[in-house]
This record gives C-alpha cells, structure tokens and sequence, in this order.
C-alpha cells in the first residue's frame, strides 16, 4: 500500500531531509511548515501517519496533535528538540503515539514508521475482514465494558469510546491476560515492542489514558489496577 505521510516541522532542512528519506522508502509524503498549515493539510490530505515538530509558529506541535485527536486516532510521531521528559511525557498525555528527541538518525526515524504502520495494516485487516460479522462475535463483555478483539472497538454502556491505536493494543493485552500482573517493563516490550525506543514512563501514561476513557473513576479503576510496587492487571471483578 503506497501510505501518505504527513511531515511537520519549520526547520526546512530538516523537514526535506525527512521527506526525502520517507520517498526513498516508497511513502507518498505531504508536508507542512507550521502548525496552521498542517492542521490545512490533515483536513485535506487525509494522510495515515503524522511525524509532527513541537516547537514552530502559529499553531504548536502540542495544539495539533490535540485538535488531530478530536477527529482521528491516525499515528502521531512528534519530535522534539529538547531531551526535556516533560515535553515527551505531555505529547504522550494528549494522545501522540510515540515521540522522538533530535538529532535523530533517519534509521531509527525510518524503524518507528515502519513499526507504526505495520500496527496501522492489523487494524485495516481487521476491519477489513469483519465487516459482516455481529457484534457479539470476536467480542468479549466484562460489566458493562465490551472490547471487539476483532474490529479494534470499545464500548462502555453501549456508547462507542475512541482509542488511539496504542491504547487499544495496551487494553487488548491487559484484557486477554486478565488478573495477570505485569511490570511496566513487560508492558512496554509486548505492547510497544522491540522497535520502541522509550521508556517506561509511556506506559504510566497511556494507563492514565486509557482510565480516563474507559473508567467511571479514573482515580478508583475497576478494570486496570495497579499492583503497588509491581505493575499493572486487568481486573474481570
């Protein structure tokens, strides 16, 4: 499949570098020099992956992947000048799937989109291959939460919740392993996989996400629980 990849960033050295190395790779690339712009260019393009500059005029990095995520769960890779863990820990808060300190290698940039992609193909097939199917097949209900393994959908009380791909992989795993504990470091190499770069601190975040999303009471979850000291379970009470 030729993707279209969305390049975001007002250093323009940069963002040709990116753009040229993603075309060698056979990705149909779009790019944008402002955050006004590539908010344009979304709405337009409609692309399938977005590699996203935190720092740049009009609109920031931080704006646009917030406004991105009231409409589409689309991977968001941002970059970032800084090593500062805020930045990152807050691009993961408001919904960015990964995140990336420059320099960068074009290697280690190349690795993550491909990573990203491959997860976007799963889901594509998924849904692909289930269109005729009920509700209730590939589906499983615990209270009033039902996930469709399947179709890569949640709902609670019959109301659909949008995840982000990240967040979906994380609750599928927690859910299929149910009352199983696990570190945030197992987490991060089953659900993240090797070609993650991060740290465990993704982890914590995307937990918070998730109860934000699916918990009546993020603060008292009744699904995902922490095992103080250890890590986090699914909990099926």
């Amino acid at each position: 499949m030729n993707y279209k990849i969305l390049v975001v960033d007002d250093e323009k050295s940069i963002m040709d570098i990116i753009a040229y190395n993603l075309t060698k790779e056979g990705y149909n690339v779009v790019c944008a020099e402002d955050g006004e712009l590539a908010l344009k260019t979304f709405n337009t393009e409609k692309p399938d992956l977005v590699i996203l500059d935190v720092m740049m005029p009009k609109i920031d990095g931080f704006d646009v992947c917030k406004t991105i995520r009231e409409t589409s769960s689309v991977p968001i890779i941002m970059l970032t000048a800084r090593a500062d863990e805020v930045d990152k820990i807050l691009g993961l808060e408001i919904g960015a799937d990964d995140y990336i300190t420059k320099p960068f290698s074009n290697r280690e940039l190349l690795a993550r989109v491909k990573a990203h992609l491959r997860r976007l193909d799963v889901l594509r097939e998924a849904i692909k291959d289930n269109l005729t199917k009920t509700p209730e097949e590939g589906s499983v209900t615990f209270g009033d939460l039902i996930i469709d393994f399947d179709r890569y959908e949640v709902f609670k009380r019959n109301e659909f919740i949008a995840l982000t791909l990240r967040e979906f992989d994380l609750l599928k795993f927690l859910a299929l392993n149910n009352t199983q504990i696990f570190t945030r470091e197992q987490l991060l190499s089953q659900v993240w996989g090797y070609e993650y770069f991060g740290d465990v601190r993704a982890v914590d975040v995307t937990i918070r996400r998730l109860r934000e999303k699916i918990e009546d009471d993020p603060s008292k979850p009744r699904f995902i629980i922490t095992k103080r000291g250890i890590g986090y379970y699914f909990s099926t009470n």
